[in-house]
């Protein structure tokens, strides 16, 4: 008994390591559990619509703890290294993903369509994210029947409704508009919202609507001007894209949850894959079409691996990273790199009333992706 006595002082007065380490591991799960409630929070405060207590959340936890203030404002030089790491993802990301209009137009002019675009863009990507996913699936439960079909819907209106249109809208207007237009995504879940789930709109995000789509009608009118009617139809396009995206984000926060933030953009795009197969085919087209000049094939690879595939991971690593709100913000970028790379490769003039019109709609979404105070 003494011996035991003497161990067990021992023990209290020097911890051994079993000791500490167990204790890190309470304090470590015990911050991992804090930091995913408040990144659930922060999430759909910023995607869902804006909106406080919001049903759901569809991303990961931050890595690193944000103060209110850089939660608030553009981050300041002094961030640590770890925020400046996130930041310089999400806006690559935000760059890369923005880019797949560019690539677009530029298989344009190999008299390429937007079925055969999207069709060539699904097919390669489809690989790596069936990877993804099957990466995924071996960490996470199995999912249900229902939510398999949720699955397929969501796949469908999300990422082969909303992708086709946005290519068939490219056929008709500027890149720079169309990632303008895109741009109001969140306006839309925003509006959602509120007319289904029957939320109130506060002042500051009526404002923030209003100088988004004062900058859209301004942008919209200089392009009329220039383009014609034709940007009548393509605009409406893009918008249909916007809002069927939309859509998608507000139907897929309960899912999100079971399925999985990654596990469910791979498996949407899986069923957006198999949806452009079946629209490619039903049209008549020949498989032996498929086979096109080697610069399209380049492009497209490009617009599936860079504009697509890359994009969606460092999305979701910088979230992890600095959570929904920075990354959003720092995605802004976005249409800002449009503009230019439009400039540089596709010739697209940059007037003053574009750039006008961008820094409202601008001005607008960083707004709205701000929380009150």
């Amino acid at each position: 008994m003494d011996g035991i006595a003497r161990a067990v002082a021992r023990r209290q007065e020097v911890p051994g390591r079993a000791a500490r380490g167990w204790a890190l591991e309470v304090a470590h799960s015990a911050h991992r559990a804090t930091s995913r409630a408040a990144g659930r929070r922060a999430f759909w405060h910023t995607i869902g619509g804006f909106v406080a207590a919001g049903p759901a959340a569809t991303a990961p936890q931050p890595r690193f703890p944000v103060s209110a203030s850089q939660k608030s404002l553009s981050p300041s030089l002094d961030l640590p290294a770890g925020h400046r790491v996130g930041l310089a993802t999400a806006a690559i990301g935000a760059m890369l993903f923005s880019a797949k209009a560019i690539v677009a137009k530029l298989m344009y002019r190999y008299n390429v369509d937007a079925v055969m675009v999207i069709t060539l863009r699904m097919v390669l990507a489809a690989p790596l994210f069936m990877a993804i996913g099957w990466w995924q699936a071996r960490k996470l439960p199995a999912l249900s029947w229902a939510d398999r079909g949720r699955v397929v819907f969501l796949g469908f209106i999300g990422y082969y409704l909303s992708s086709f249109l946005d290519f068939l809208g490219l056929q008709y207007i500027t890149a720079g508009l169309e990632r303008l237009i895109l741009f109001l995504t969140p306006s839309f879940v925003l509006l959602f919202t509120a007319l289904v789930f029957r939320r109130h709109i506060h002042a500051r995000q009526w404002i923030s609507l209003l100088l988004a789509y004062a900058g859209i009608v301004l942008v919209f009118v200089h392009d009329l001007d220039v383009s014609g009617t034709q940007v009548w139809l393509g605009g409406g396009l893009v918008l249909a894209s916007a809002l069927s995206y939309g859509v998608y984000l507000i139907l897929s926060g309960e899912l999100v949850k079971r399925v999985g933030s990654l596990r469910l953009v791979a498996y949407a795009m899986c069923v957006s894959t198999l949806c452009c197969v079946i629209q490619y085919l039903a049209l008549g087209r020949p498989v032996a079409e498929l086979a096109q000049p080697a610069p399209v094939l380049w492009l497209s690879a490009v617009n599936a691996v860079m504009c697509t595939v890359l994009p969606v991971s460092l999305t979701m690593i910088a979230v992890a990273r600095i959570g929904a709100p920075l990354a959003s913000q720092a995605g802004m970028v976005g249409p800002v790199s449009t503009l230019v790379l439009a400039f540089w490769l596709l010739g697209e003039p940059v007037t003053e009333v574009q750039i006008a019109g961008s820094a409202l709609v601008l001005g607008g979404m960083y707004l709205l992706s701000r929380k009150k105070g």
